[in-house]
């Protein structure tokens, strides 16, 4: 009770002193209003999302600023100084006493692109993953997604590519996620298709929405609630979500929560989202295995090596609009077998297809050498890498090559496969073919025993790494790269 009563105070002296600093002839830059909430401009004020400016609005401005600690949301900044504090309450409260015309209004850089945000690459849905009891045929789900890059606008794909039947999704709704099942009230966003909430999926094909107008802070967590109708009996998805989703019987698409939900760790269906917004922006594919999947991260703490990338680029002035997309299959193979289709085969889908991609991270092979029985895997996967460096640069991607990382003492351990470790490795360090060198296996790598991760790294099966081992990848990597 006593912090509540010391925050109350403290924000009633700062917002005292912060009035007093603000000059009486105080304008915001004007915009026309019909052009207030245009869709090539940030719309300042709405702080809930709900395209108007109102009252509400206001408390939750006033909530931000109370609650100290709480994010950053370049929509409540109305003076555009980078910070949230008592005279962005001013001013919205002065606009809505008519004493202000027009909240900021920043057309310089209007949203002239698609970059992606967020994916999941899809596979056909193995027999142990489909989703439990009650299933999704008339039922809801809601599944939690953590974005990369944010924006006002975005489109959303759908996929039943593996699907042997048409799939139907009667409504899809969108939110900011407060946690379990729950969602930020306010925030809840019909999800529309050719001017309709209701699609049918055929088999083999995927969709992408309209345009939604939604304000999407930076590495946000995202609520995708969908009401299915009919389901094919073979379903496209991604098992590895690590995060948790819900699935509550009937149609529960708007509801703030769902405390009877059944749970399950995979997603499906949801495939990407895509956000509007200018050249500044720009895409990195993380093509990988489960290693880049997050086999071995905390569920629901978004600590795969490629969310704490998304952190450290966030945190630099000049890599903050560059998004990550996590392209990782667990069990997935490079040339053949493994698990979902081969990184040859989705190179297309899951690379050169992606929104605003700028850069490529090849980090995958190890389930290739893992099963074989002869060095000349290495050279078979050489040859795949020197595949994936010329489609990429044919579409003006800068690709990466990423070192494959030790597995001494896992299932996959041999003399041979070690041998053939340290000669992809080798090629990959020296040959010159990639733009540029990301080097995990020294990142990681026992210096005692090279063959093995050092054990900090380890998840416990000497293949897959620890959040330690995850947040240590993030940190190896070069962020000017993505400079470039």
């Amino acid at each position: 009770m006593l912090k509540v009563i010391n925050r109350i105070i403290s924000f009633i002296i700062s917002f005292t002193l912060m009035l007093m600093l603000i000059p009486n002839n105080y304008t915001t830059s004007a915009a026309p209003m019909d052009r207030q909430l245009a869709v090539d401009a940030l719309a300042y004020g709405d702080c809930n999302n709900d395209r108007n400016i109102d009252a509400l609005d206001l408390a939750l401005l006033k909530q931000n600023i109370m609650n100290q600690g709480d994010k950053y949301y370049n929509n409540m900044d109305l003076n555009q100084d980078n910070a949230i504090d008592a005279i962005d309450y001013s001013i919205m409260k002065q606009y809505l006493l008519g004493k202000v015309s027009n909240l900021p209004y920043d057309p310089s850089q209007p949203a002239t692109k698609w970059v992606g945000t967020w994916t999941a690459a899809q596979q056909l849905t193995e027999p142990a993953n489909m989703p439990p009891s009650p299933g999704l045929t008339n039922n809801t789900l809601r599944q939690i997604v953590h974005v990369s890059i944010g924006g006002n606008q975005l489109r959303m794909k759908f996929s039943n590519q593996y699907g042997s039947t048409p799939v139907t999704m009667n409504s899809v709704h969108l939110a900011v996620s407060t946690g379990g099942s729950s969602i930020q009230d306010g925030t809840d966003k019909a999800v529309t298709f050719e001017g309709k909430e209701t699609v049918t999926i055929p088999a083999g094909k995927t969709v992408t929405s309209d345009i939604v107008n939604f304000i999407l802070p930076k590495l946000e967590n995202i609520a995708v609630t969908i009401y299915f109708g009919s389901i094919p009996s073979e379903l496209t998805g991604h098992p590895g979500s690590r995060t948790i989703s819900y699935i509550q019987t009937g149609n529960s698409v708007n509801s703030l929560s769902m405390p009877r939900a059944v749970t399950t760790e995979h997603w499906y269906i949801i495939a990407g989202i895509d956000v509007l917004t200018d050249d500044s922006c720009k895409g990195i594919v993380a093509l990988g295995d489960s290693i880049t999947d997050g086999r071995g991260s905390t569920t629901n703490a978004n600590n795969r090596w490629t969310d704490n990338l998304s952190r450290r680029l966030r945190d630099n002035p000049s890599t903050s609009n560059i998004s990550v997309l996590n392209q990782g299959i667990g069990g997935n193979t490079v040339l053949s077998g493994g698990l979902g289709p081969t990184a040859l085969s989705r190179f297309q889908r899951d690379v050169l297809e992606q929104s605003g991609v700028r850069y490529l991270i090849v980090f995958e092979g190890v389930n290739d050498i893992g099963p074989s029985s002869s060095i000349s895997v290495a050279t078979n996967l050489i040859n795949a890498y020197k595949e994936f460096i010329s489609k990429a640069h044919s579409k003006n991607i800068l690709v990466y090559g990423a070192t494959i990382t030790p597995f001494g003492g896992s299932q996959y351990d041999s003399n041979t496969h070690e041998q053939a470790r340290q000669t992809v490795n080798s090629w990959i360090r020296t040959s010159g073919q990639f733009d540029a060198v990301i080097d995990l296996d020294a990142a990681v790598k026992n210096p005692n025993d090279p063959t093995k991760l050092l054990s900090p790294y380890d998840s416990g099966d000497h293949l897959h790494l620890s959040p330690a081992g995850y947040e240590k990848i993030a940190e190896a990597i070069d962020i000017n790269l993505f400079t470039k």
